[in-house]
């Protein structure tokens, strides 16, 4: 897929991106227990490097905070505006999040390292949301937003 809006090889629009980004929804995020784990420390690396981030985990129903903050329970619910939907699920698991990822209306989704899903990307490309594939996001805050 080589629209324009999937940026994922294009370092300049990452790091714009990435520059540009001040409110993050974390799709999959995980809870303090799991710390260890990138779905938590991403968002806590994020969150101390100065961004909102906005937990939407998809496990854990009786946990109401996740960093101090509110969590919602899908993309949609969270208040406007959202810069970055950077998801936390195995690629296959991305497609039943479409539907939320669409009604969101997020400036960008963000797959995380190691995740692919070429048909939703090109879903959200179409919907005019600019997506980013296989990247890690607390690797690239660190190289482009010059923190951490």
């Amino acid at each position: 897929m080589n629209d324009v809006r999937d940026i994922s090889h294009d370092e300049a629009r990452v790091a714009e991106l990435v520059r540009s980004a001040r409110r993050v929804a974390v799709l999959g995020i995980k809870t303090e227990a799991q710390a260890d784990q990138p779905a938590f420390y991403v968002p806590s690396y994020l969150q101390s490097a100065g961004l909102e981030v906005i937990p939407v985990p998809v496990y854990y129903p009786e946990v109401k905070v996740i960093l101090g903050q509110q969590v919602y329970r899908r993309v949609a619910d969270v208040p406007s505006p959202v810069d970055i939907v950077d998801v936390f699920r195995r690629g296959q698991d991305v497609t039943g999040h479409l539907d939320d990822l669409l009604a969101a209306r997020p400036r960008a989704v963000w797959l995380q390292s190691g995740i692919r899903n070429d048909k939703v990307a090109e879903r959200l490309v179409e919907a005019g949301i600019t997506v980013v594939q296989n990247r890690c996001l607390m690797v690239d805050h660190r190289r482009f937003a010059g923190r951490g």
